[in-house]
């Protein structure tokens, strides 16, 4: 302008958009993601697992309504079933033996699988492969031809001239078959083994290697304690699977011979589905959960003396 006065243009008026309501703002959102999820946790999960508690208080057959008999069920599997005492015993021998066996085959294997050598990733996929078949029918039929009579096993030591045993029909060889088989399948604690082992620092071993230290003495003084926290997910996990073995003893044994394979699961399969007693089936379930909660809680307790922490740079307390 003449005057020397400044002057605004004016502006055109930005437009004013009504705040747009956020796709899905509401938790209800969430819900519908996961709705599959929780489909299948309530109906196939924690339903069966609250009806289970209910039938273990009543005799129940299948083929009639459930007739409530309150704790008769348990007075009689713990006073009175000698195949009850029978099966937890060659259970927790089975557990006690097949564990450490697994453990320790998964650690050794997980060692030489550490090293950077070229084609290692395959040799890794080929020795992981036999876990992810291992609790099939079809690996069972194979494993009792392998140690029948006529077996693989035997084949071999015929060529010695040694005459072998029925592995799978002799009471004092058949559950130790069942041993060997688990502890075949030890691809899944291998795989945390070697996880494990590559958070261990090179400069624990490059230190004590200074100071004098052998490959021996640097496997208990650094490589176990490092990995303890790995060895106590692998036993707990090792404890459970093992309590909860059916299927090879079912297709290799059938709980046999002299039910020294007669594990629990197998028992309580059979009082299920053989003699319809679902009832009774479920006493024996909740039983053994209680067993596995038990020797899971041990372990916990007894980890403080021998699970080392790095992070707190001590032991559990």
């Amino acid at each position: 302008m003449k005057d020397g006065s400044t002057s605004t243009i004016p502006l055109p008026s930005a437009k004013r958009h009504k705040p747009r309501i956020k796709r899905w703002e509401s938790p209800i959102a969430g819900y519908l993601f996961i709705s599959p999820w929780l489909v299948g946790l309530l109906g196939l999960t924690l339903y069966p697992i609250v009806q289970s508690l209910y039938y273990s208080f009543t005799d129940f057959s299948l083929l009639e309504k459930p007739n409530w008999v309150g704790l008769s069920n348990y007075n009689k599997i713990l006073t009175s079933d000698d195949s009850f005492i029978q099966a937890v015993k060659v259970t927790f021998l089975y557990v006690a033996a097949s564990t450490p066996l697994r453990l320790i085959a998964a650690l050794f294997v997980a060692i030489l699988l550490a090293k950077n050598v070229k084609g290692m990733s395959a040799y890794r996929t080929a020795i992981y492969f036999p876990s992810l078949i291992g609790g099939s029918i079809a690996v069972s039929i194979l494993w009792k031809n392998i140690f029948g009579k006529e077996g693989f096993i035997n084949n071999i030591l015929a060529e010695f001239g040694i005459q072998g045993a029925g592995w799978v029909t002799n009471p004092d060889t058949a559950l130790w078959t069942l041993v060997l088989l688990v502890g075949w399948q030890f691809g899944s604690a291998m795989v945390v083994f070697l996880a494990g082992l590559k958070q261990i620092p090179g400069d624990l071993y490059e230190a004590s290697s200074v100071d004098g230290a052998g490959k021996v003495r640097q496997f208990f003084r650094i490589t176990l304690p490092m990995l303890s926290p790995t060895i106590y997910f692998n036993t707990v996990m090792g404890i459970i699977g093992a309590f909860q073995m059916f299927t090879p003893a079912m297709i290799i044994t059938n709980g046999g011979p002299a039910n020294s394979t007669y594990v629990y699961s197998l028992y309580l399969y059979e009082r299920a589905f053989s003699r319809l007693q679902m009832g009774y089936a479920s006493g024996l379930a909740w039983i053994m959960l209680l067993i596995i909660v038990a020797s899971t809680a041990l372990i916990f307790l007894t980890s403080k003396y021998w699970v080392f922490y790095e992070d707190e740079g001590r032991k559990r307390r």
